[in-house]
């Protein structure tokens, strides 16, 4: 059974966030080549992936696919409403982050798990539909896009309630989900999320007409992605979760 060490950093800057997970992706990726060009000297030990999770204050984040057209406001407004807005290297296209959403940053060596990036999207996914049938919430996949959504079957209806974007090199990946539990919707109409125009976003609150406990939400997401992945999760010493 493959390791994931939990990094639990709360409330954090998008930047340092960032940061973090570019740190422990890279001594991954520099890990995996060392051992392909000296197999002879390199100890065989077990792989020690990672789960940061987290959320963020106010910012907007554009995919290397995007269109910065998707953005629809300019930095004048961005300051009035305190949010930041940063070009980063995972697919997909623009996305909200902000208080009350869950963001979960999977950096995995899928070599220990399986080598195919759509099954590893798919179990994501399945993460946050299984936890939102605890709360009698129905959330499908929709044709021919990545998240999480709700009514899928009905073009008029549809309507995401978790976004999903990942960069993937040398089979590790990171980036990864952002699920809304309760965050300010009123964020999303300042993009074009996910650069769809004709489908609306939800939350966890909207559905269910109150704002649930943040931190069984997240426990109930992090236990579907342990099954999901067959990995155990142990818990980071919190000195060590994000450098200053």
């Amino acid at each position: 059974m493959e390791k994931v060490l939990l990094h639990p950093i709360g409330e954090t800057d998008y930047s340092k966030a960032w940061n973090f997970q570019e740190e422990i992706f890279q001594k991954l990726v520099d890990a995996k080549v060392q051992a392909r060009k000296n197999p002879e000297s390199f100890e065989k030990q077990n792989t020690l992936h990672h789960l940061i999770s987290c959320t963020h204050p106010h910012v907007y984040t554009l995919g290397k696919s995007g269109k910065e057209s998707h953005l629809l406001a300019d930095e004048k407004l961005l300051a009035e409403k305190g949010a930041s807005f940063y070009k980063i290297n995972r697919g997909g296209d623009i996305t909200y982050h902000g208080p009350g959403q869950l963001v979960l940053y999977p950096i995995l060596d899928l070599e220990c798990f399986f080598t195919d990036i759509h099954k590893y999207l798919r179990l994501l996914e399945e993460s946050i539909i299984l936890t939102l049938a605890e709360y009698q919430i129905k959330a499908e996949r929709y044709p021919g896009y990545t998240g999480v959504w709700l009514d899928a079957n009905d073009p008029n209806k549809a309507r995401k309630i978790c976004a999903m974007g990942v960069r993937c090199s040398r089979w590790v990946t990171m980036h990864g989900l952002a699920f809304n539990i309760s965050p300010n919707l009123d964020y999303f109409k300042l993009i074009v999320p996910c650069g769809i125009d004709d489908k609306q976003v939800t939350s966890m609150e909207r559905e269910l007409g109150y704002k649930p406990d943040f931190k069984s939400v997240e426990e109930k997401v992090i236990h579907h992605f342990a099954r999901l992945f067959s990995c155990e999760i142990l818990q980071a010493e919190k000195e060590i979760l994000i450098h200053p």
